[in-house]
């Protein structure tokens, strides 16, 4: 809306989540038919920054299943379409850090983000597994997409109230609403 397009926060979610930033912004000028202001990036970047430093929580029973899965002995990693910054960023926020210590990875790192499969490839080379013995629990569009593409099982998690399930399941995610479901279904 700042840029005189009117937009819902259901249809921001739908178009942009899951995506890259570079990716985001090609998007936005495609739909506006704008060129971007100098200085807005950076600018959405401290405005949400922000936000996560005082709004951002971690999603209801997270801590407790990566407790159980590492006590189970699957290894985790984080594969985010957001900036190395954002994701240390969210990770603090959330008091999740710990979990997953460098097994982090960044759309940054591969040349292709979310909806190809790099990236959910690239997790999988440096952790030492075959896509094929990944699981992915994605709450995205674009994320489920690129870890079908990869040939990864995926979860998709659905419970945010804008989450079109129709459409995660569709694109081959196998739909949950909690997280304490997900030890169950992995297993």
């Amino acid at each position: 809306n700042a840029l005189g397009y009117p937009i819902t926060i259901a249809q921001t979610k739908a178009q942009f989540v899951g995506r890259s930033m570079s990716d985001v912004m090609q998007l936005i000028t495609q739909l506006t038919g704008a060129t971007l202001p100098a200085g807005w990036l950076d600018q959405l970047q401290a405005q949400t920054y922000a936000a996560f430093e005082k709004q951002l929580a971690p999603v209801a029973h997270i801590a407790c299943i990566l407790e159980r899965l590492i006590e189970d002995r699957h290894p985790i990693c984080v594969a985010s379409s957001g900036s190395p910054e954002k994701i240390a960023l969210s990770l603090r926020c959330t008091n999740l850090a710990a979990f997953f210590g460098d097994a982090v990875f960044s759309a940054s790192m591969v040349a292709r983000g979310k909806p190809h499969p790099d990236l959910f490839l690239h997790a999988a080379r440096e952790m030492g597994a075959r896509p094929a013995d990944c699981i992915v629990v994605e709450d995205s569009l674009p994320g489920v997409t690129a870890a079908r593409a990869a040939g990864m099982t995926v979860f998709a998690y659905a419970a945010d109230p804008d989450a079109d399930g129709d459409a995660l399941h569709a694109a081959g995610g196998r739909l949950f609403h909690d997280m304490r479901e997900l030890p169950k279904l992995i297993a």
